[in-house]
């Protein structure tokens, strides 16, 4: 005859316990515990991955990025590439909460020199550059939700020091190979359809066709970009092409980006200004004069949210190794009399890096929405 056991089963208390390890967070729902960590910034995520191990499981989900997305919850995050000893470029994403610093990204797996980058939803697409001086039609993917290489599909030429811009949800390429064969010439121009995951060739006169681009950037519904030998703009939806006016050739230097329709970058004397394409003229940033430091050279910027955000580097004071990044975040609007005027809002420093020759090569604003565009 069995008897029962005076002392109840642990199955159901284990059970419990086992429901209560996998929350997200105990005694709550785990789709209640989800609105609530999405809304959770960014930059504290590496804290909060250590809380629990579903925590950590869940910010490696592609469900987290959705829900925070519906929740409009996604935060503007800069992503920078620096020179330092390293042979080559290290990817950092720069993060001003808690504490500013720079968080290191896996290193791209075929580094290059002279890659040209466009910034499409929650992907950073690196096309081309040089290996060794030889140009390679390769492109890889920074998928910006997990920070993993993905390969993307290839160009139909190889290409350095080219021009890109996002359009309508396509990727333009333009020049960084001599057109000294047919197939360079037919494919000066490609264009990416990410959907469709291959490079279609884009018609060019000869007239435009330049090998060196010194900048490139979305204005409007043209991408426009800097050579050798005068600036080209391109209107994807008619097919044009044009040679772009004296008075932006001459002004635009260094790395420029675009801001509610304005394209930004500094002068000869450090200053930052504006240049309305509309109005085909530059105009001087004001309100910054006391705030900033003159940008003579090794300034970049980009587009934070609406924001004009600008990044650059000094000596650290007492160590002639070590060298500073700094960034401001400077709201643009128009004074009473018309006037391009900044407020500069966030300021400061991150840690300094052992470097002798650090320079932030590239910079973007990258938030996750899919009809954000950026500028390099």
């Amino acid at each position: 005859m069995l008897c029962p056991s005076p002392y109840p089963s642990s199955e159901p208390e284990a059970e419990a316990e086992s429901q209560t390890t996998h929350n997200l967070i105990p005694s709550l729902p785990d789709d209640v515990a989800l609105n609530c960590l999405a809304r959770i910034p960014r930059s504290h995520h590496p804290t909060l991955s250590l809380v629990s191990r579903p925590i950590r499981t869940l910010l490696s989900s592609p469900h987290l990025f959705t829900t925070r997305t519906l929740l409009n919850c996604t935060d503007p995050l800069l992503y920078l590439t620096l020179r330092s000893r390293a042979p080559s470029l290290q990817w950092f994403t720069l993060h001003r909460n808690p504490n500013p610093r720079l968080a290191p990204l896996p290193p791209i797996p075929s580094p290059a020199v002279g890659s040209a980058y466009a910034v499409l939803g929650s992907t950073i697409y690196v096309l081309g550059g040089s290996i060794n001086d030889v140009p390679s039609p390769h492109v890889w993917l920074l998928d910006c939700r997990f920070h993993r290489w993905l390969r993307g599909p290839s160009m139909r030429v190889a290409r350095e020091f080219a021009a890109a811009g996002v359009l309508a949800g396509k990727i333009y390429v333009l020049g960084g190979c001599v057109a000294d064969t047919w197939a360079r010439s037919a494919n000066w121009a490609e264009v990416l359809d990410p959907g469709a995951g291959r490079w279609e060739r884009v018609p060019s006169p000869a007239e435009v066709r330049e090998k060196w681009m010194h900048a490139s950037a979305v204005v409007g519904d043209k991408v426009y970009a800097m050579a050798d030998r005068g600036g080209i703009a391109f209107e994807p939806r008619s097919g044009a092409w044009e040679s772009v006016g004296g008075e932006l050739d001459l002004g635009w230097r260094g790395r420029a980006c675009v801001v509610k329709g304005i394209l930004y970058c500094y002068d000869y004397l450090g200053k930052i200004k504006g240049f309305d394409v509309e109005r085909g003229a530059w105009e001087e940033l004001k309100g910054l004069e006391k705030g900033l430091p003159k940008f003579l050279c090794g300034a970049t910027m980009a587009d934070l949210g609406g924001k004009l955000c600008v990044v650059w580097e000094c000596q650290a004071q007492g160590n002639g190794k070590e060298i500073e990044i700094w960034c401001a975040e400077i709201e643009i609007n128009k004074n009473p009399d018309g006037e391009l005027w900044g407020q500069l809002g966030w300021f400061g420093k991150y840690n300094p890096m052992d470097s002798t020759c650090s320079s932030p090569v590239w910079l973007t604003g990258y938030r996750k929405q899919s009809e954000q565009v950026h500028t390099f």
